[in-house]
């Protein structure tokens, strides 16, 4: 039943975006992050990979990202948020969806990608903003070391918001690594009209 609900939602948002391409407007729907430190504006790009967009745009939806933290913060790396709340407790999160990393889009400084395990088809709610150029992130081949991470959009507004968070110390909490001193929360995500 999850499936069927995930993938109307992926019809309806395409159907969206090709009507908003029909009448001359802009397809590419944008979120606001709004965090302890800051906003951030994200433009999707949901021709380059409608899946990875319509599975966001569903969480973002829900209000799921509410109270949720920047949990993983490497400086010269990546920002990943989106799974954990200010406890530190890992959210229920749907199924996993399909890689879409062989969509064109690279991990370059202010793009948006999915987070995901070993397993190239595994990502759920996770996602990450590159704070450098990530190329070995990049889509390779369709095998799992090569697979890649799905890039579905950019920072737009905000930029120096992602700059301080990157910069913040972290240290190590249970098994997780690189977490930030103190929560960068994401206090609510919006779509933008």
């Amino acid at each position: 039943m999850k499936l069927f609900f995930k993938s109307l939602a992926a019809l309806l948002f395409a159907i969206s975006s090709f009507i908003a391409h029909a009448e001359g407007g802009n397809a590419l729907q944008k979120v606001k992050l709004t965090t302890s430190h800051g906003d951030i504006v994200i433009e999707l790009n949901a021709d380059k990979a409608p899946n990875t967009v319509a599975n966001f745009i569903s969480y973002v939806d829900s209000g799921f990202y509410t109270d949720t933290i920047f949990h993983r913060v490497i400086k010269d790396f990546m920002i990943q948020g989106g799974g954990f709340d200010k406890e530190f407790t890992q959210k229920k999160v749907n199924e996993p969806i399909q890689n879409e990393a062989n969509n064109g889009l690279t991990n370059v400084k202010g793009s948006i990608a999915m987070a995901r395990t070993g397993d190239p088809h595994s990502a759920t709610a996770q996602f990450f903003i590159n704070t450098v150029d990530n190329d070995f992130l990049n889509f390779r081949g369709e095998n799992d070391a090569a697979w890649g991470y799905a890039v579905f959009g950019r920072v737009i507004e905000g930029s120096d918001v992602v700059e301080v968070i990157r910069a913040l110390s972290t240290s190590n909490r249970g098994h997780h690594q690189n977490v930030p001193a103190n929560n960068v929360v994401i206090l609510s995500a919006s779509i933008l009209k």
